[in-house]
């Protein structure tokens, strides 16, 4: 076997190992350009070697891009430095996303506390449970008392009550 075709082999290895290292690596772009410099020096070796070789090498270098980034995604969050870098999924409370709307209608009448300011939408606090509520008209001061004067959907419109 001819050492230049072990030199483009290697070429092509550091060409798959540069690739994986620039999606997770921040480099502006560098690493991909010395990527593609190894994988084109490997193709041109293949291609002094032969037409045949050269189409081969294509040929793996068609195959071997999304194989080794795919295995890359796949892989890179199960290694210990992947568990160590990737951040966690937040964990939701049963019951944390939006009410539904026939939950929503039993709020009706109901007074609460605006918790952040209403700028005409913002949160208010109804017996210890926050929902998003919309004022019923202009500002309305963090604080303040509202009562739920209508519901459309999953929107709480509140109207800020006098005391």
């Amino acid at each position: 076997m001819d050492w230049w075709l072990i030199f483009a082999v290697f070429l092509y290895l550091v060409s798959a190992i540069l690739i994986v290292a620039e999606v997770f690596v921040p480099s502006g772009g560098l690493i991909s350009v010395c990527s593609l410099v190894c994988l084109a020096g490997g193709l041109v070796i293949f291609f002094r070697q032969s037409n045949t070789a050269g189409w081969i090498g294509v040929i793996i270098a068609i195959v071997m891009i999304p194989t080794v980034l795919i295995l890359a995604y796949r892989l890179f969050p199960s290694t210990g430095f992947g568990k160590s870098v990737i951040l966690a999924p937040p964990q939701r409370r049963q019951g944390d996303a939006i009410p539904d709307s026939e939950q929503l209608q039993a709020k009706l009448g109901a007074v609460g506390t605006v918790i952040s300011p209403l700028r005409p939408v913002g949160t208010c606090d109804f017996s210890g449970e926050r929902l998003e509520c919309v004022a019923e008209s202009g500002y309305v001061d963090k604080g303040t008392k509202v009562k739920v004067i209508h519901v459309r959907g999953t929107q709480l419109t509140v109207r800020a009550i006098q005391s």
